[in-house]
């Protein structure tokens, strides 16, 4: 009996040894972490302030509103007014510069005034019914869908070919090569039409390397054929080199592993052209022809330094015609029926290019 009781008291004192090691233990792996608690780092004050912020700040569906304003108050000011206000104008004639005010509301100590701007009389639907007989319009619209539809596919067939040969694995100085054939769309308007214009002149340099080769010199500015190829060789040369980046762009996106499958198939460099890259590019180049028809149809600067419209007006651009009558005959409210039906046209176009050329 006395060995069993001595027995359990010594397992008893044990049991209690154990407990104090792992209470001791315990407190220990604790303190660190009652001081950290006791002691923030810098990191979690910073942390606290931010949370303090935040629940002092208003929510934040109005905090976004109030970052995304300055972008509507721009569009608004620069953009949506000039649109309403052009198709506003278009149902008037312009008569001179107004001084009486549109709207004029007194506050006391300070009066807002929106001026009239121009001295209108409403005509209603006459400016477009002058446009149906006017047969300048259609001459600037005959001359800019002539340069559409001669110098755009030449110059999508001359980018899509540059992007084909620089997409070639054997091309080296790849980058050398792109640099320079994209470098002419970075060339001022004027500065490069008005080059365009000394080397087309008769006594220029084309003329001069074609009387050194025994061709006749080309009367290029006094001839209607001439004048409009002259407008398409420069347009053609500023913007080829862009196209051809986004059409490069589109290529280098082509699976290698259709081209590897038709190889396999047997198919040559043509039915893989036409098979595996046409369809996979076809996005791009509905994209290229509807941003290169949009382009066409705003051109401006060219027949205006070049040819300045002329001869007898079979290089004036629709653009130039409405720059005529906004901004050498003052007839504004004409000239804004005339932009109305301008964009009106080139809409229509666009979304047919769309539905034609979009798989949807």
């Amino acid at each position: 009996m006395t060995t069993s009781r001595g027995a359990g008291d010594e397992d008893e004192s044990g049991g209690r040894r154990a407990t104090a090691v792992l209470a001791t233990i315990v407190t220990v792996l604790a303190a660190p972490l009652e001081t950290a608690r006791e002691a923030p780092t810098a990191r979690d004050r910073v942390r606290y302030v931010r949370q303090d912020l935040s629940d002092r700040l208003p929510s934040t569906s109005h905090v976004a509103y109030l970052f995304i304003s300055p972008f509507f108050v721009l569009f608004g000011l620069f953009l949506l007014f000039p649109i309403l206000y052009t198709l506003y104008l278009s149902f008037f004639e312009y008569e001179g510069v107004s001084f009486d005010s549109l709207l004029w509301i007194d506050l006391g100590p300070f009066v807002v005034q929106i001026p009239q701007i121009a001295e209108l009389q409403f005509v209603g639907l006459g400016n477009y019914l002058r446009i149906l007989g006017d047969g300048l319009f259609w001459q600037s619209m005959y001359n800019t869908t002539y340069i559409l539809l001669i110098q755009v596919p030449i110059m999508i067939g001359l980018a899509l070919a540059l992007a084909l040969a620089l997409n070639a694995s054997f091309v080296r100085f790849k980058g050398l090569f792109r640099t320079a054939i994209a470098l002419p769309v970075s060339a001022n308007l004027v500065a490069y039409s008005t080059i365009f214009l000394l080397l087309f002149n008769e006594l220029g340099l084309v003329n001069s390397l074609l009387a050194s080769m025994g061709v006749e010199p080309i009367a290029w500015f006094r001839s209607e054929f001439w004048a409009r190829k002259s407008i398409v060789a420069a347009v053609t040369w500023r913007w080829t080199g862009y196209n051809m980046i986004i059409l490069l762009a589109g290529l280098q996106t082509i699976p290698q592993q259709l081209y590897e499958a038709a190889e396999i198939d047997g198919a040559s460099r043509w039915e893989k052209f036409r098979y595996v890259t046409v369809p996979q590019l076809k996005p791009v180049l509905l994209f290229v022809v509807v941003l290169s028809t949009i382009g066409t149809f705003k051109l401006f600067a060219e027949p205006y330094v070049i040819t300045g419209g002329g001869p007898s007006n079979a290089t004036i651009t629709i653009v130039q015609y409405i720059y005529r009558e906004a901004f050498e005959s003052w007839n504004l409210g004409y000239a804004s029926a005339l932009t109305v039906v301008f964009v009106g046209i080139v809409s229509l176009i666009s979304i047919v290019q769309i539905r034609i050329g979009g798989d949807n």
